[in-house]
C-alpha cells in the first residue's frame, strides 16, 4: 500500500487509496525471527504474491534467466549466496512497478546425475540390453555409495533413463524446499526440466534449425576423449592441472648415420610419429628441413619440418609430431597436412591390429606386444626397448607438466580421432568472431570488469563448439543415418525428423518411411547413438524458460530477457554458449544485462564446489541463523567479488533483522490498535524534518546502487542510516513521541509520531529486498497487501516532509547526546541518571543545530538543570570524538530508584 500520492503503486499490485492514514492492527507483545519462513512461504504462495502477469506489456515486464541448479545431490551455501543476489535484483524490480518473469529450472542431465544414479542405486548403463518392466535396482540411498564400479549391476538404457528422472525428481523437490525457507521470490509456477519434453525438444529444434542453415555439422577428426567417462570433451570443460611425467631423449636416426634426439615424455606414441618440428631460424636444424629420418624402433621414415610453433628453448629445440599426442600435434598436423597414424582407441589402450605404415620385421613385432596395452604399460615396455636398442640417451629425468583434464575428470585427457557434431561459434570463423565479440561489447556486465573474461575467451577460440557427447542421460541427437546395400551408414546423409514430431530418441524410434524391423539391417537406418552436451540444452533456457516453442505470447512478453545471473566461471560455457545460441537463432542478445558474482571461499581463502568436498549445506544455517540473516551475509558481498564464508556476518544480519522488528515495534507503540498518520503536512519539528532529509538522501543513493546492480552499496547506506535512526533519533524524540502521557497530543508529539511512522513505511521497503521475512511480519502489524508489492520508496515525498531541514540537525543532536552519555559511562553510574547542570563546548557549525533540537537532546540525555551552549575555541576537541563537542563541566544527581516488580 502506498503511503502517498509520491508513492504510486506497482502496475502489478491493485491500486490502492491514496490514503494518509495506517490502522495498527496488532503488535505482538514478544517479537521473534523463528518461524516467519514457514508462516509467510504459504501466505504468498497462496495470495500468489510473486505471481507474473501475463498481460503486462514488454516494456512492463523485467524478465530474469534463472540459472538451473544441477540436481546432483544437494544445494551449498554458494548456491544460497548467487541466488539471493539474484533475489535482491527481483524483488527491487518487481517494486518498481514491473511485472517480474523469475522461473526456477533443474538442470537435470548429464554427467553428475548420471554418477549419482550410478552411486546411488548401484547401476550402471549398458544400452545392448532389453528393457525390464518394474526394474528394482540392487540399492538404495547409502548402500550404493559403497558398490564398486565394477560391481554395478549392467541395466539397459531406458532403465537407465527412469532411474535418472526418479532420483532428480527427488531431488528437485528437496531444491524447491531450500529455495522457499530462503524467501526466493520465484514464481513457482513457471518451472523446467532441462532432461523434460520442453527441453528436449527445444533442443532438438535449435539442432536441427542449426544443421538446415549449415551452423552444425559432423566431422571425423582428432579429439579431446575422456578415457573414464569414455566421451568426447569440449575446449570450455578442460582444465590444466600439474601432472607428473618423465622426459626421455630419444634418437632418430638421419640418413647420413648421425642421430638427431628429441625429448619427449610420450614415448608410447613413437609408433604415431609423423613428423620432427623444429623452429624455420633455428641454425641447429636448418640443413635437415626437407629430409627425412628415421624412427627408432618402428622404422618409419618421416620428414623433418620447419613451424613457428617450435620452441628453441625447450628440451632439444625439435619435437616429434604424434597423431596425437597433444593440442599442438593437432596444430601441426592440420596446418601440414600431415597424415593421420592414429593408435590410441577409445578406451585409452593402443589399437587392437597392428597399423598398416609398421613394416618392417622388428616393428611388427614389436608392436604385436603392445596391442591393447594401456599408455602406462606400453610406454614402460617402449622405454625398455629403446635402452635395449642404444636409442635411449641416459635415463628418464622426473618431471611436472601441464597436462588437460576433463574437469569433472581424475585423469588425463587422450586425443583419439572420431566422428562428432559441432556447432559454429566463430572458432574457425574470423567473421563469426568479430561478431561475437561485438555482442559482448553490447551486453552490460556487471561489474564491468567481467567482461574482459568474455573477451578473451572468444578471442582465444581455436576451434567449433563440440556438443555431441558419448553417454546415456540427455538430449538425444535427433537424426539417423540411411544404410547402404553393405549396411555401412552413409553419414553425410542424415535423415531429420518434423519438428512436430519433436523430442524423437532415435534409439528407439524410426524415421518416415522406415520400420522398426529395418533398423541394423542393409537398406536400412540406424541412429545417432549420441546425447547433446549439457550446455547444448542449458545454453537455450531463456527459449526454454520463455516458451519459444511451447507458448509465443509468452515469449514476446519476456525475450529478449533483461538479466542472466551466474557464477564467474561459466562465462565461457554457459554465458558464451547461449550468446551464440541466440545470435544464431534470433539474430539478437538473449538478454541486456549480466550480473557476475564471485566464489565463496572456505576459511582457508580456497573456493568452495562439491568437488573439493569444503562445501557446507545451507538448510542447517538456515534454520540456526534464519534466512534473514544468511541473506544479509550473501547481500553483504558485491558482484564479482569473492566473500569468505563467515558465520559471524550472519550474526550481524541477524541482529539486524530484529532489530527491525523491535525499532518496528517501538514506533507502532504510541498508536495502540489506532491509526497512524503518514501526513508529511504534520511533521514540523526541525529533527524530525531532518531525519526524513537524511532518508531522502539515503532513498537516492539506495535507488542509484541498485539500478546499478550494486545491492552491496543498497544495503550499506540503508542499514548505516537505520543504526544512526535507532541509536540516536529513537532515543532523542523517545520522551516527546510518549507525550509525557498527556491525553491530547501535542503538535511536536504529533510530529515526531508522523515522522517515525514515515520512516518506518519507507525503511520496511528499503530493507524488504534483503530481509524478505522481517519486514512482512511488520508490514502486516499496520500495512495492507505485502510489503513485496508494494512501492519502492523514492525521496520526493519524504522531502515534502523535511522541507528545507537541514540533515545537520540529527548529526549534531546525536554527537550532543552522546556526549551526555560519556558523563555518565565515565562516572559509572545508570543512564537514568539526571544531570543537574551540564555546559557544552560546541563547533559552531553545530551550534544552531543544537539549539533547534534542545528539548529533544535534554530530554534523551535526562538533563534536569540548566544545560548551558558555547561555542568551542579553535583546536578544543576532535571531530572523530562526538564531532567535536566537549563537556566542559557537568554535575550529576542521584539516580532514580528502581520501581519493585509486581
Amino acid at each position: 500500500m502506498s503511503s502517498s500520492a509520491d508513492f504510486p503503486a506497482p502496475a502489478n499490485a491493485p491500486t490502492p487509496p491514496q490514503s494518509l492514514v495506517a490502522t495498527v492492527k496488532q503488535v505482538p507483545d514478544k517479537v521473534s525471527l523463528d518461524g516467519l519462513e514457514g508462516q509467510w512461504d504459504a501466505a504468498w504462495s497462496e495470495q500468489g504474491t510473486y505471481a507474473f502477469d501475463r498481460t503486462a506489456e514488454r516494456a512492463q515486464v523485467y524478465s530474469i534467466d534463472t540459472p538451473p541448479p544441477t540436481v546432483s545431490g544437494s544445494l551449498h551455501v554458494g548456491h544460497v549466496f548467487s541466488y539471493t543476489h539474484t533475489d535482491v535484483v527481483a524483488r527491487f524490480q518487481r517494486m518498481r512497478g514491473k511485472s517480474v518473469f523469475y522461473p526456477m529450472g533443474w538442470d537435470d542431465n548429464g554427467l553428475p546425475t548420471e554418477r549419482r544414479v550410478q552411486n546411488y542405486y548401484g547401476v550402471r548403463c549398458d544400452p545392448s540390453l532389453p528393457y525390464t518392466e518394474n526394474f528394482v535396482p540392487p540399492f538404495e540411498g547409502a548402500e550404493g555409495k559403497s558398490v564398486k564400479a565394477a560391481d554395478q549391476q549392467p541395466i539397459s538404457r531406458k532403465n537407465f533413463v527412469e532411474l535418472c528422472e526418479r532420483l532428480t525428481a527427488e531431488d528437485e523437490q528437496q531444491f524447491e524446499a531450500l529455495w522457499r525457507y530462503l524467501g526466493l521470490s520465484v514464481d513457482w509456477k513457471h518451472h523446467y526440466q532441462t532432461i523434460g519434453q520442453t527441453a528436449q525438444a527445444t533442443a532438438q529444434t535449435a539442432f536441427l534449425r542449426n544443421l538446415a542453415r549449415g551452423e552444425a555439422y559432423q566431422a571425423e577428426a582428432p579429439g579431446l576423449w575422456d578415457v573414464t567417462f569414455q566421451t568426447a570433451v569440449a575446449q570450455a570443460e578442460l582444465e590444466a592441472r600439474d601432472y607428473p611425467g618423465h622426459f626421455h631423449k630419444v634418437a632418430f636416426h638421419a640418413p647420413d648415420g648421425s642421430k638427431i634426439y628429441i625429448e619427449t615424455t610420450r614415448p608410447e606414441l613413437l609408433p604415431a610419429c609423423v613428423a620432427l618440428i623444429a623452429h624455420p631460424d633455428d641454425e641447429r636444424y636448418q640443413h635437415l628441413f626437407g629430409t627425412t629420418v628415421r624412427s627408432p624402433l618402428f622404422d618409419v621414415e618421416v620428414p623433418v619440418i620447419a613451424h613457428t610453433a617450435a620452441e628453441p628453448d625447450k628440451g632439444a629445440g625439435i619435437a616429434m609430431c604424434c597423431t596425437f599426442g597433444d593440442l599442438t600435434d593437432v596444430q601441426w598436423w592440420r596446418e601440414l597436412q600431415l597424415p593421420t597414424r592414429s593408435i590410441l582407441v577409445r578406451d585409452g589402450r593402443l589399437t587392437r591390429e597392428v597399423p598398416e605404415w609398421l613394416t618392417s620385421e622388428r616393428a611388427v613385432a614389436l608392436f604385436t606386444e603392445l596391442l591393447g596395452k594401456t599408455t602406462f604399460s606400453a610406454r614402460s615396455a617402449i622405454v625398455d626397448a629403446l635402452r635395449e636398442s642404444g636409442d635411449l640417451d641416459g635415463e628418464p629425468v622426473a618431471t611436472q607438466r601441464k597436462t588437460n583434464f576433463f574437469e569433472k575428470g581424475d585423469k588425463p585427457l587422450e586425443i583419439v580421432t572420431s566422428r562428432q557434431w559441432y556447432i559454429r561459434n566463430g572458432g574457425r570463423d574470423a567473421d563469426l568472431n568479430t561478431t561475437l565479440l561485438a555482442r559482448g561489447d553490447e551486453l552490460k556486465f556487471h561489474p564491468e570488469f567481467m567482461a574482459v573474461r568474455y573477451s578473451n575467451w572468444v578471442g582465444g577460440l581455436n576451434g567449433d563448439w563440440l556438443v555431441s557427447r558419448q553417454r546415456f542421460f540427455g538430449v538425444p541427437i535427433p537424426v539417423w543415418y540411411p544404410l547402404d546395400a553393405h549396411g555401412e551408414p552413409q553419414w553425410d546423409a542424415p535423415i531429420v525428423p518434423d519438428e512436430a514430431l519433436l523430442p524423437i530418441d532415435p534409439s528407439s524410434d524410426s524415421p518416415a518411411g522406415y520400420t522398426a524391423d529395418q533398423r541394423g539391417a542393409a537398406s536400412g537406418f540406424i541412429g545417432d547413438p549420441d546425447i547433446m552436451d549439457t550446455w547444448a540444452t542449458s545454453s537455450l533456457t531463456p527459449q526454454i524458460a520463455g516458451g519459444w516453442l511451447t507458448d509465443p505470447d509468452l515469449f514476446s512478453r519476456v525475450f529478449p530477457m533483461d538479466l542472466r545471473p551466474q557464477g564467474q566461471d561459466i562465462i565461457r560455457t554457459w554465458l558464451f554458449s547461449t550468446v551464440v545460441r541466440s545470435h544464431l537463432e534470433h539474430g539478437s542478445l538473449p538478454w541486456a544485462n549480466a550480473a557476475i558474482s564471485g566464489w565463496i571461499l572456505d576459511p582457508d581463502r580456497k573456493k568452495m564446489s562439491k568437488s573439493k568436498g569444503n562445501v557446507v549445506t545451507p538448510m542447517g544455517l538456515l534454520e540456526e541463523h534464519g534466512s534473514d540473516a544468511v541473506r544479509y551475509w550473501a547481500a553483504s558481498a558485491r558482484l564479482g567479488t569473492d566473500a569468505a564464508f563467515e558465520v559471524g556476518q550472519m550474526k550481524i544480519g541477524r541482529r539486524l533483522a530484529i532489530k527491525v522488528l523491535n525499532a518496528s515495534k517501538f514506533a507502532l507503540s504510541f498508536a495502540g490498535e489506532g491509526e497512524v498518520s503518514l501526513d508529511p503536512a504534520r511533521v514540523t519539528e526541525p529533527i524530525d524534518r531532518a531525519m526524513l532529509a537524511g532518508l531522502a538522501d539515503v532513498v537516492d543513493r539506495a535507488t542509484a546502487a541498485l539500478e546499478s546492480y550494486d545491492h552491496t552499496k543498497a544495503l550499506e547506506v540503508s542499514e548505516t542510516f537505520f543504526w544512526t535512526f535507532c541509536d540516536d533519533y529513537l532515543e532523542l524524540v523517545k520522551d516527546r513521541a510518549y507525550g509525557a502521557g498527556a491525553v491530547d497530543v501535542s503538535p511536536e508529539t504529533d510530529s515526531a509520531r508522523t515522522g517515525l511512522a514515515i520512516a518506518l513505511d519507507t525503511l520496511l521497503r528499503l530493507f524488504a529486498p534483503v530481509l524478505p521475512f522481517a519486514t512482512e511480519e511488520v508490514w502486516s502489524w499496520w500495512r495492507e497487501g505485502s510489503v513485496h508489492q508494494a512501492a519502492w520508496p523514492t525521496s520526493g515525498g519524504l522531502r515534502e516532509a523535511a522541507g528545507d531541514a537541514d540533515t545537520s540537525v540529527l548529526t549534531a543532536a546525536g554527537h550532543a547526546l552522546a556526549a551526555l552519555r560519556k558523563v555518565k559511562s565515565e562516572a559509572k553510574v545508570s543512564m537514568r541518571t539526571p544531570i543537574l547542570l551540564v555546559e557544552l563546548a560546541v563547533p559552531r557549525p553545530y551550534l544552531h543545530a543544537i539549539e533547534s533540537a534542545l528539548v529533544d537532546v535534554r530530554g534523551a540525555g535526562r538533563v534536569t538543570g540548566e544545560l548551558r551552549l558555547d561555542i568551542a575555541a579553535d583546536g578544543l576537541g576532535d571531530q572523530a570524538v562526538q564531532g567535536g563537542i566537549v563537556v566542559v563541566q557537568s554535575e550529576l544527581g542521584e539516580a532514580e530508584a528502581k520501581q519493585p516488580r509486581g
